[in-house]
C-alpha cells in the first residue's frame, strides 16, 4: 500500500486552474489525479458537513498527490479553503493509473455503448443514488459535449458497525452487473489513515469511479437491477457518504479530451 493525500480545493476569486496547476509543476509536483469539481451528486448528511457544506464553499479542484508531495506555500496563497484526507492505495493501481486512465478519458470512436433509457420512475431525491427530476433536468441542460464526456465520481464512505462486509457484497455485485454494464469502472480505492480531516471526521474508505458520461451514471441509477443491489447491500451498510462528480483536467485546466473553447463548465 502507498499513502496518498487527497485535497478538495477552493481557489480565491481570479485564480485559474491553469495558474494554480502551473505552480505545482514549477515545484516538481505532478498529481496522480487533477480534476475539476462539477457537482455534488450525493451530499453528506452529517459527516464533515461543517467543512464541506457549512461555509458555502465552491469547490474547484480535486487532487490526489503522492505521499512525498504537498501543496507548496506559493500555491497555498491562492487557496481560499481546503479539505484534506490521507488514504492507503494499492501500489499497483497507483503506478498503472495514468496508462489505464488514458483510454477511459479518450475512448476510441464506437468503443462506448450509448447510455440506456431510464427504466424507473424518478425519485423525489437523488440522495439514495436514484435519479430525481432535478438531476435529469441538470443533465439535460448540459452542453452535449459535456453531457456525453467521461466523468469520475469521488465517493467517500462511512459504515455502520459490522456492515463493511455487506458493502463489499455491493461492490462485487456492482462490478458483476449494472455498474459494469453501464461502463462503471473503479479506478482508485483506499482506506483512510490518520492525517487530514477525513479520518478525524469518521470517513473510512474512498472509491474513485469512472463512467463514460454522466448520462451513463444516471442510466445505471435508474435501472431496476442496480436499485435491487443498491437497496439490498449499499444503503443499509452506509452510515454516511458523499459523491462528487468531477472531470479530469490537463495542466492548462482544460477538461481532458475536449476542445478548450467547448469544454467550459
Amino acid at each position: 500500500m502507498v499513502l496518498c493525500n487527497l485535497h478538495l480545493i477552493s481557489l480565491k476569486d481570479g485564480v485559474s486552474l491553469r495558474s494554480f496547476l502551473g505552480q505545482l509543476r514549477r515545484h516538481g509536483i505532478k498529481p496522480v489525479v487533477q480534476a475539476r469539481a462539477v457537482r455534488w451528486m450525493i451530499l453528506p448528511t452529517h459527516t464533515s458537513i461543517g467543512h464541506l457544506l457549512g461555509r458555502n464553499v465552491r469547490w474547484d479542484l480535486f487532487l490526489v498527490l503522492e505521499e512525498t508531495d504537498s501543496i507548496p506555500q506559493e500555491a497555498s496563497k491562492d487557496v481560499l479553503a481546503v479539505w484534506s484526507a490521507a488514504c492507503g492505495v494499492s501500489a499497483k493501481a497507483l503506478s498503472g493509473y495514468a496508462s489505464a486512465n488514458k483510454p477511459l478519458l479518450n475512448p476510441a470512436p464506437g468503443s462506448v455503448a450509448p447510455p440506456e433509457n431510464h427504466m424507473l420512475a424518478p425519485s423525489p431525491t437523488s440522495q439514495n443514488l436514484e435519479v430525481s427530476p432535478e438531476l435529469r433536468e441538470w443533465i439535460g441542460a448540459l452542453p452535449a459535449r459535456l453531457r456525453e464526456h467521461p466523468v469520475s465520481m469521488l465517493n467517500l464512505l462511512a459504515f455502520h458497525a459490522g456492515k463493511i462486509d455487506q458493502y463489499k457484497r455491493y461492490g462485487a455485485a456492482f462490478m458483476a452487473g449494472a455498474g459494469s454494464r453501464h461502463g462503471g469502472k473503479v479506478k482508485i480505492v483506499g482506506k483512510m489513515v490518520a492525517g487530514g480531516h477525513a479520518q478525524e471526521d469518521g470517513w473510512e474508505e474512498i472509491a474513485f469511479v469512472h463512467y463514460p458520461s454522466v448520462q451513463h451514471f444516471a442510466a445505471m441509477a435508474a435501472s431496476k437491477d442496480y436499485q435491487e443491489v443498491n437497496h439490498q447491500y449499499r444503503l443499509g451498510a452506509l452510515k454516511d457518504t458523499f459523491i462528487l462528480c468531477v472531470m479530469e483536467v490537463d495542466d492548462d485546466g482544460n477538461v481532458v479530451g475536449l476542445n478548450p473553447d467547448r469544454g467550459k463548465l
